[in-house]
This record gives structure tokens, sequence and C-alpha cells, in this order.
């Protein structure tokens, strides 16, 4: 469930890299303690996005699965 205030990037339909680039844009241009939410349909982002996210420095605070697509919430 989306929460307000948080940035919403939907990257379902592309596959990798998209999703974590897509994720990489997002969390350029927002503030710090900010939360992103990504979702996205590629089951590489299972593996993709929480390392992405320990490289770029930021927390994964949620991963769910809804609907048939992946749902993280990445707090910068």
């Amino acid at each position: 469930m989306e929460e307000a205030g948080e940035i919403l990037v939907d990257a379902r339909g592309h596959r990798c890299p998209v999703p974590t680039l897509k994720l990489r844009r997002a969390l350029a241009s927002a503030p710090t303690g900010a939360r992103v939410r990504l979702i996205a349909d590629d089951p590489m982002a299972r593996i993709d996005v929480p390392h992405f996210a320990a490289q770029a420095g930021v927390s994964v605070a949620e991963t769910d699965e809804s609907h048939g697509a992946l749902v993280f919430v990445i707090v910068k």
C-alpha cells in the first residue's frame, strides 16, 4: 500500500536493468530520508534491487509481492 509522500516508480513491463535505472533516477532527485516505492515484475529485481541498494548506500525498508509484481520500499 502506497503511503503519502512516497515517490512511486512503476517499472512493470521493463526488464533488467531498467527497473534499477528508474530507481536510481528517482533517488538522485529525492531528498535524504525520502521513501521510494518501486514496483517491478522482472524476477531479477528480487536480486538486483537489494544489490543496488547496498552499493548505493540506501536501505530496503520493505519487500513484498502483490498481484504478480515485486514491491520494494527504499529509503534514501
